[in-house]
């Protein structure tokens, strides 16, 4: 069942793939989607690693992780979803049968899940325009991972951070943000552990680069 009120069409229409739709075509696309939506408690899995994703999801609220566990079983975060960002297109549209990712809620989450099926078919301006959209989507995904790529390539902590910081305030279109996961998760999302992110954040506060409280950071200065 899908709860259609302005807040959800705003978060929809933020996404490359509903942007610009008026009211009909957007009805129109949830229809053929086959869109639904469903709420999810913190911790919770929204997909089992080794299990065939049928349908994509778009966060509404709240935060949801992809991950995958290495060789001795540690977590690795590949991307946090924030709402009005998708997740599982790539999973969806190859049909991948055995993916060793999984997905779950690191909040309490509503989330739209969306077919990919009507993607395979149909060949009128409509479903070219739809076909185009998410294959932007797919485009975006990619440059998304190699951002990640770019912030673990670097070699030192504070570099790392100031590349994420940069990204989220580049999202979040201000030098004050929230980062998305807590301090535990945002050290393995950047390759590092907890105590070491907390060293440098406090360095890094002392030599004038950035100020924090809790999760909200403000960027002072890049260099």
């Amino acid at each position: 069942m899908i709860v259609r009120n302005e807040t959800d069409i705003s978060i929809m229409q933020s996404n490359f793939l509903f942007s610009g739709m008026h009211d009909a075509q957007l009805e129109e696309t949830l229809s053929l989607l086959k869109a639904s939506t469903r709420e999810y408690a913190r911790g919770e899995l929204l997909h089992h690693a080794g299990t065939s994703m049928k349908h994509f999801g778009m966060v509404l609220t709240g935060v949801v992780q992809a991950c995958i566990d290495d060789i001795e079983g540690n977590r690795m975060i590949m991307t946090e979803v924030l709402p009005g960002s998708t997740f599982g297109e790539s999973l969806c549209f190859l049909k991948i049968p055995d993916s060793p990712v999984y997905i779950y809620a690191s909040e309490d989450v509503r989330v739209l899940w969306l077919s990919a099926e009507a993607l395979y078919e149909g060949s009128d301006p409509f479903y070219r325009d739809l076909q185009r959209r998410f294959t932007s989507i797919l485009a975006m995904r990619n440059l998304a991972m190699n951002n990640r790529i770019q912030v673990l390539g670097k070699l030192r902590l504070r570099d790392r951070l100031i590349m994420y910081f940069s990204e989220l305030s580049a999202a979040q279109g201000s030098n004050t943000f929230r980062l998305p996961l807590n301090r535990d998760d945002t050290a393995t999302y950047i390759g590092a552990n907890r105590s070491a992110l907390s060293r440098e954040l406090s360095a890094m506060k002392r030599d004038g680069l950035i100020d924090y409280d809790r999760n909200t950071i403000r960027i002072l200065s890049s260099k």
